[in-house]
């Protein structure tokens, strides 16, 4: 026990007790007596498990390759779920757009249908033209019809000519640049107009030296009358047509139904055209963002293009769109069926062949643009609100062309049309013009 006394000695300290010295005693080298029964179990433990190494190694091992595998496995499964959603997604949009194919082509089918069915009834009227060796009853040289896309009519009278001159001057080309929007875009503008009340009146005359000087009228007179006037040969189209077309129309604020229904008519006996737009010579017009518009329903069989109101029916005599057959629209306050304002619209093919052939027995309402669109209102017929087809003049259209969103069209709804047309058309064109070259370099 020399270590003992040896602690004693050199801690100070009294002797322990028997049971704290069973407990902890230190020897000469710092080691815990316990210690050295400690050290050969320890030594024997650590054989024990050193000879177990390889297989807690292996089981290690196995279990990060089980858990490698797993998340590969779980990798691979959301990248397999992603895949498959992604492929349902692309089989969607494939579905989609199949739908979206298969209705476009059904309107197209629809619309070469009725295509057909209108030039079926032409056919048959053109019939009643024929003599009882089955040719026609006036020969002359054939001609076709001129193939276009759009044919419009500016609605003007014989008081106009300033009018005229400031729509030249602005949206409409003149000269070979009118023939050169005909032939490369299948665009065809026309002032229409009719004669006056007394026959080769001086306002007629008039009419005819402004023809020579711009040659951009259609004149809406007597088909077979104005070609023997002009000593040319007539047309056979004319003359399949020409119960329902040798008829002319006499100016006046009055007739303007019976205006639109011979613009129509003779329009689509002229050319072969997809839409018929009718617009007044006091409302601006971009022609490249109206193309472009109507070109988004071509596929369409019968289109009735504007923007659509539904005004009250006026039965007081003394106000200005009074309605002398008020009664027929119900009670005193009703109001019009939808019909498109009458400063500008389009029709589709169709609808202005359906006007050629009927034109004996459509009804005129006062106002002319009831009158169009009660012609429509028990036809299959798709009628498409376009506000942006009746802009107001600056700040209005201004606005919307600083946006990216030009105007189809722009009038104040106070004058029916521009006000002071003549002096502001110049400003409008220059604030919400498409600019000169829009048409041209337009696609559709």
């Amino acid at each position: 026990m020399n270590y003992i006394n040896e602690i004693e000695r050199i801690g100070g300290g009294e002797k322990k007790n028997d049971e704290d010295e069973g407990k902890w005693r230190r020897g000469e080298e710092g080691v815990d007596e316990m210690d050295y029964f400690a050290l050969p179990r320890s030594f024997g433990l650590g054989m024990l498990f050193t000879d177990r190494f390889p297989d807690l190694n292996r089981r290690a091992d196995s279990n990060r390759q089980m858990i490698s595998q797993q998340r590969k496995e779980q990798e691979l499964h959301v990248v397999s779920e992603d895949c498959t959603t992604k492929k349902k997604l692309n089989q969607d949009k494939d579905v989609m757009g199949e739908v979206t194919r298969t209705h476009e082509a059904l309107q197209s089918l629809d619309k070469t249908i009725s295509t057909l069915q209108m030039e079926l009834a032409v056919s048959r009227s053109s019939r009643e033209l024929t003599g009882s060796n089955g040719s026609p009853v006036i020969t002359a040289s054939s001609q076709q019809k001129k193939k276009a896309f759009i044919v419009i009519g500016i609605n003007t009278a014989f008081s106009s000519r300033k009018r005229r001159d400031s729509v030249r001057d602005t949206w409409m080309p003149q000269g070979e640049k009118l023939k050169e929007l005909e032939r490369e875009k299948g665009i065809v503008i026309r002032f229409m107009i009719g004669h006056s009340a007394t026959a080769n009146s001086i306002l007629d005359r008039a009419i005819d030296s402004e023809e020579e000087q711009h040659n951009d009228f259609l004149r809406l007179v007597r088909a077979f009358s104005h070609y023997l006037s002009k000593k040319a040969s007539m047309p056979r189209f004319f003359i399949n047509n020409i119960h329902e077309y040798d008829q002319d129309h006499v100016e006046g604020y009055h007739e303007l139904s019976a205006k639109t229904k011979i613009f129509f008519s003779t329009a689509v006996t002229l050319w072969d055209a997809e839409f018929y737009v009718k617009v007044d010579d006091d409302v601006h017009v971009n022609l490249g963002t109206l193309a472009a518009t109507l070109s988004r329903h071509r596929s369409k069989p019968r289109v009735y293009i504007g923007c659509m109101k539904s005004g009250p029916v006026l039965s007081n005599k003394n106000v200005k769109y009074h309605e002398p057959e008020y009664w027929k629209f119900g009670e005193e306050g009703n109001k019009y069926f939808r019909h498109a304002t009458g400063q500008i619209y389009a029709i589709s093919k169709d609808l202005a062949t359906f006007i050629s052939i009927n034109q004996p027995i459509l009804h005129k309402y006062a106002n002319e643009d009831v009158s169009l669109g009660a012609w429509f209102i028990g036809l299959e017929v798709e009628h498409i609100d376009d506000r942006n087809m009746c802009c107001g003049t600056p700040p209005d259209c201004e606005w919307k062309a600083q946006a990216g969103n030009v105007c189809v069209a722009s009038f104040d709804w106070s004058c029916s049309g521009i006000c002071k047309s003549v002096e502001r058309i110049k400003d409008v064109h220059a604030r919400c013009g498409e600019g000169d070259g829009a048409v041209w370099g337009a696609l559709f």
